[in-house]
């Protein structure tokens, strides 16, 4: 297992420069950018605007300017964002947390639904129950996540019931820790329940087909045979097999909710990092997209690693080999 997590490790470094390197090449040679919607104002001068070029390096060329950007990122400086005049490193300290809290809950609150659920359908396959959840499983699936958050955003709207946008409320100096922190999950809700509404339909289904081939296999019924109690047949030998390909959709989970959430954030007015990708994009922001994609290939990575331990710990074919 260490070796296995030093050799993923010593890959983060040039996975990283090549995702990085072909991004920056990609970004820089799209028409337009953000200078572009700069010479459109008639206040702002063509020497001002070439002044702001060679102050943020972009007057070299493209290979000098990724060099120069590696060079500051080995220093933990993502540069300054255009749009916002403001370092990248405090805009993606800030977001990261709140998309990294909004993955952690939604991933949590999906898989406990969606695995003790299929495990029930699997075991009673073709009853009414089975025959009810796969088709709200059906539901989630069909739903586009935009419109989910639609729909939640206005039940929210007309009950009141949990406040919308932003992470937490207004209050008074003498408010405690606890009770801002319970303030957070308050406005974590809606977002997050509206990303477990879209994953725990798919997780439901690939989950139960996994259990249902395990549960159908020789030697469960070899299992039944030797009189193994149901819940050892059950859990040890069918749930624990069926798993195994769970782990590694749960690495690409934490790795891709940048790209799920994005919509999701936007709507509900979560301020994460998917929104801000998004805005960095549209505003052709070189440094914010850049330090946003470097944070989302680092997840991407270190989700699957995560993954792959889990596979290693729950599964000891690949510990031996």
């Amino acid at each position: 297992m260490k070796k296995l997590v030093l050799k993923r490790l010593l890959q983060v470094v040039p996975l990283l420069i090549g995702m990085s390197f072909v991004s920056f090449i990609i970004i820089q040679s799209s028409p337009g950018d953000y200078f572009a919607q700069m010479k459109m104002n008639p206040e702002i001068s063509p020497s001002t605007i070439e002044h702001m070029k060679t102050s943020f390096g972009l007057d070299r060329p493209v290979i000098v300017q990724y060099l120069m950007w590696v060079k500051n990122i080995c220093r933990f400086d993502f540069g300054v964002s255009f749009a916002y005049h403001i370092p990248v490193r405090t805009l993606i300290k800030f977001r990261v947390k709140n998309t990294l809290c909004l993955a952690v809950f939604s991933i949590f609150l999906s898989w406990m639904i969606a695995v003790p659920l299929a495990v029930l359908a699997g075991y009673r396959e073709g009853s009414w129950f089975d025959k009810l959840f796969s088709l709200l499983a059906y539901i989630s699936i069909s739903l586009p996540s935009f419109f989910v958050a639609l729909l939640f955003v206005y039940f929210i709207s007309k009950t009141g019931v949990l406040p919308l946008g932003g992470t937490r409320s207004v209050f008074d100096i003498s408010a405690g820790s606890f009770t801002i922190f319970k303030d957070y999950l308050r406005h974590l809700l809606v977002p997050g329940l509206v990303l477990c509404f879209v994953n725990t339909g798919w997780l439901f289904r690939l989950m139960k087909n996994n259990f249902v081939e395990v549960f159908n296999t020789p030697y469960i019924l070899a299992a039944w045979a030797r009189g193994l109690p149901a819940g050892s047949v059950i859990f040890k030998h069918t749930l624990r097999n069926a798993l195994n390909p769970m782990f590694t959709i749960l690495g690409m989970e934490i790795g891709n909710i940048l790209n799920g959430a994005a919509l999701t954030e936007i709507i509900c007015g979560w301020p994460g990092m998917g929104s801000l990708v998004l805005e960095a994009v549209l505003s052709h922001d070189l440094y914010l997209v850049m330090g946003s994609l470097v944070i989302s290939g680092f997840l991407l990575i270190i989700g699957n690693l995560i993954g792959d331990i889990l596979l290693a710990f729950f599964d000891p074919r690949i510990r031996l080999s």
